[in-house]
């Protein structure tokens, strides 16, 4: 039960942050939004606002490396491309626009730039491994698993600036493009 609470309240703060930011999210929003029982925020995180921060980054860059390793299981780069990129229009089209990447929402936050660029560096990985399953080499699968998450945090600014998945869908269609020109070449 305790686990069960804390989990929670690790997964509304990634939610939260995605829409309101780092400066925006309080702990008496994670516990309504939540449910959690108002005393055991402080119990699961002694080290305050930014452990659970740090944690929702943490769990965010989990869950959307685990989607992509998910999609790349059957040699498909692409389709690990189009579920990354699906994750995101979902995330833009539910909060109608106003929800962007927890992620981005705490680099500015110096103490917990470390855990942003391990986030970023898990769903480099997951891709990166997709893209050498499917024939790309090693470097230049670096290099597009890199492209790809900085196009799709681009895009997905790009987007809730517009209230538009215009630029998200460009920016996909390109990327599957280079993406089979990759795995083809090496």
């Amino acid at each position: 039960m305790a686990s069960d609470s804390r989990e929670r309240m690790v997964r509304s703060a990634a939610y939260l942050l995605r829409e309101h930011g780092y400066s925006g999210t309080a702990f008496s929003d994670v516990i309504a939004h939540s449910g959690a029982p108002r005393g055991s925020i402080y119990h699961h995180f002694p080290g305050g606002k930014e452990q659970l921060a740090e944690e929702a980054v943490r769990y965010a860059g989990d869950f959307v490396a685990a989607g992509v390793r998910a999609a790349t299981r059957d040699d498909d780069p692409v389709a690990a491309v189009r579920a990354f990129s699906g994750w995101w229009r979902r995330v833009l089209v539910d909060s109608d626009f106003r929800a962007g990447c927890p992620i981005v929402a705490v680099i500015t936050e110096s103490r917990l730039a470390d855990a942003a660029a391990a986030a970023f560096r898990r769903w480099q990985d997951a891709l990166a491994a997709g893209l050498v399953s499917a024939g790309a080499t090693p470097e230049r699968a670096a290099r597009v698993a890199t492209l790809v998450t900085a196009s799709a945090e681009g895009a997905t600014l790009l987007c809730r600036a517009r209230r538009s998945l215009e630029p998200f869908d460009d920016v996909v269609a390109e990327l599957e493009d280079l993406i089979a020109s990759a795995c083809e070449k090496g």
